[in-house]
């Protein structure tokens, strides 16, 4: 049966795919090259596509097998016995034979409905996990996803870095070849260029990485794009704490407890069945041989309920039933603190985001043309003007950093809650 987990659960009311596909960014309608791939794109792959997820499908099906064995009766057994046969006197040879010939069943009364209601509980409880499943594997492509969006931050930090040690160097070769500089301040920054283009190289290699790590989630060995798209920086203004904590109980885990309470609770009833003895009752037709004459035969097998001796399992089945409520109030404040330190984690994250694109990167840009206006009038030394090209690029790697965190951050909120952080605060 060749069936995605997304068609086994997908009438689930948990909107797994428009819930991550906006958790990062809104995209602009620019058109990108065709090598280039998105964050939908990236998620739809990897529901329908994951290797994992596909493999779940197996588990379904057992249940399934599972629910269709429930619902089949105890086959009905053939008897045949015979009496009075080989002895002696009138029952020598088969001169006094007689011969039984029964069917015999069992009355299962409502015992069958109990196992078909705990093989259904059964199938609910990995319909939850399946849900689970999901989201995880969505939320791992997003933090894969965002991770590749990182090292491309980073390789744009240093492109640029780049260029500035580029720029470095011809000023300086201009003011050597003038006289007005030694040589040594030309080779330091023909240096620290040349450790410019090794840390482009790595970022390249990490960059290569991370598009493998997003295209192993729907099972590609080799991707086939060179790019993913977004802008970082494009931060969601945040719903208030309150109406995040009322979206706890659309959690999926949570919902799995309530697919095992509804499970240990059905086990719980067949255990109580099942500790009720079954009749068996059987009919037949005997012949007499020494008279030529049958008859009909018929009996019924009723046990004697004489205590419990199904008593260990009902007191299993009651205990696993507790153990889950107690797990869902567990789960449930494990939840909601997660939840919380996470909001303030990204209120955090969005502030130093607006405090260095605003306050912190265009102070820095300013003192950096200055430093070098002044470094070509003589004014400030080489070293100075180092300084102020560090400034600039280490607060643009704290913004690029701040921005992932911001998305991680999201990532995690629309996990636990199922509320789209979409994101609306789009800089100029």
């Amino acid at each position: 049966m060749n069936r995605t987990i997304q068609a086994r659960v997908g009438t689930r009311r948990w909107p797994l795919v428009p819930l991550l596909c906006t958790l990062l960014l809104l995209f602009v309608s620019n058109s990108y090259a065709a090598d280039s791939i998105s964050l939908d794109d990236a998620i739809v792959s990897t529901l329908t596509r994951s290797p994992e997820l596909l493999a779940f499908n197996y588990a379904l099906d057992a249940q399934d097998g599972r629910i269709l064995q429930a619902g089949l009766s105890p086959r009905p057994e053939l008897g045949v016995s015979v009496e009075n046969v080989l002895g002696t006197g009138n029952a020598r040879g088969l001169s006094g034979v007689e011969a039984t010939v029964s069917i015999a069943w069992v009355l299962e009364g409502g015992l069958r409905q109990r196992r078909i209601d705990t093989a259904r509980a059964g199938s609910q409880v990995l319909a939850a996990e399946a849900d689970v499943m999901r989201l995880d594997a969505a939320a791992e492509t997003a933090r894969h996803y965002t991770e590749a969006l990182a090292q491309q931050m980073r390789r744009d930090i240093a492109d640029q870095a780049l260029t500035l040690a580029e720029q470095t160097v011809a000023a300086i070769r201009a003011r050597v070849d003038a006289g007005t500089t030694l040589t040594a301040e030309l080779s330091r920054a023909q240096a620290a260029l040349a450790r410019r283009v090794l840390y482009r190289e790595d970022i390249d290699h990490e960059l290569e990485a991370a598009y493998h790590r997003l295209a192993a989630q729907w099972g590609e060995l080799s991707p086939a794009f060179s790019h993913v798209e977004g802008d970082p920086l494009n931060l969601p203004t945040l719903a208030p704490f309150s109406k995040l904590v009322m979206r706890i109980d659309q959690n999926p885990e949570l919902s799995r407890y309530l697919s095992e309470q509804r499970l240990h609770d059905a086990k719980l009833r067949l255990a109580q069945a099942q500790s009720q003895g079954l009749w068996r009752f059987n009919a037949g037709i005997k012949r007499m041989q020494s008279t030529s004459d049958t008859g009909f035969v018929a009996g019924i097998t009723i046990p004697l309920n004489r205590g419990n001796n199904n008593q260990g399992r009902i007191a299993e089945a009651r205990a696993n039933l507790q153990r889950s409520v107690a797990s869902e109030d567990a789960a449930r404040v494990r939840i909601q603190t997660a939840l919380l330190v996470l909001y303030l984690e990204l209120e955090h994250s969005i502030h130093r985001v607006d405090a260095l694109r605003d306050n912190v990167i265009p102070r820095f840009e300013k003192a950096l043309s200055e430093s070098r206006r002044a470094y070509e009038l003589g004014r400030y030394s080489y070293l100075e003007w180092l300084q102020a090209q560090n400034d600039v690029l280490d607060s643009r790697s704290e913004l690029a950093e701040a921005s992932i965190q911001a998305h991680l951050r999201m990532i995690e909120i629309e996990r636990l809650t199922g509320i789209r952080l979409v994101p609306t605060r789009t800089p100029e």
